[in-house]
């Protein structure tokens, strides 16, 4: 992955800011927080461009609030406040926000639309989940909605509505369905994006704002390449 693609404190995509949550348009790339591979999280980005833009001495507090695979782009919630992180936690774990989220596909569905559920069962030690379409020991049920938004030239796009929020669940579900992801090796498709992308967007999150109370509906256009503007 090319550092030229990935996010910092002068070229973050924020797609909303207020003094409680900071809403983040992340590139394929970027990683949300901190792993093994030691490369810098978008969580210390962010708390970077905080500093640098209120002048802020000493720690900027940052929550973490959810996740996005680090090969995916799209929509970010980060907490600004520990009053706003549990509010935000728990309206994540209590499905209280709405995602949806953009895949290309190579192959088209059977079905215009329809609902999957499957059991995941995740291998850690391949970083992988596995669809079975029974439930087997130590797997979690999964569910998501589709439908085809847009035919392009050579694949599909496809809108899905995440139901159940499981490791890998999208990229899983569409290998089941025989629809890998344009660019996503490891869940079935053919050649990789010469970048290490795959075309799964986190295009729209809705939510009521957990300090002010307010519905807040944000849409993050996805990353500007020949394939994905074909999309828009």
């Amino acid at each position: 992955m090319s550092n030229k693609t990935l996010s910092n404190s002068n070229n973050l995509q924020v797609l909303y800011e207020d003094n409680h949550l900071i809403v983040i348009n992340k590139r394929p790339g970027d990683i949300v927080q901190g792993d093994k591979t030691g490369d810098v999280p978008l969580s210390e980005v962010v708390k970077q461009y905080i500093k640098d833009k209120y002048n802020k001495p000493g720690n900027v507090y940052l929550g973490v609030a959810h996740r996005l695979d680090r090969p995916t782009s799209g929509i970010v919630v980060f907490a600004k406040t520990s009053k706003a992180l549990p509010r935000l936690n728990k309206l994540f774990a209590e499905k209280e926000a709405k995602k949806t989220y953009w895949a290309v596909v190579k192959n088209r569905p059977e079905k215009e639309q329809g609902i999957l559920i499957h059991w995941l069962k995740r291998n850690t030690k391949q970083n992988k989940s596995y669809a079975h379409k029974k439930e087997v020991p130590e797997s979690k049920k999964a569910i998501l909605e589709y439908k085809i938004l847009k035919k392009l030239e050579n694949y599909h796009l496809l809108e899905i509505d995440l139901k159940t929020g499981r490791h890998h669940q999208i990229r899983a579900q569409l290998t089941a369905l025989k629809c890998p992801i344009k660019g996503d090796l490891k869940y079935g498709f053919d050649r990789s994006n010469k970048d290490g992308s795959i075309h799964l967007h986190a295009r729209s999150l809705s939510f009521i704002h957990p300090v002010k109370k307010e519905e807040l509906q944000l849409i993050a256009s996805p990353p500007d390449d020949v394939v994905w503007n074909a999309c828009l």
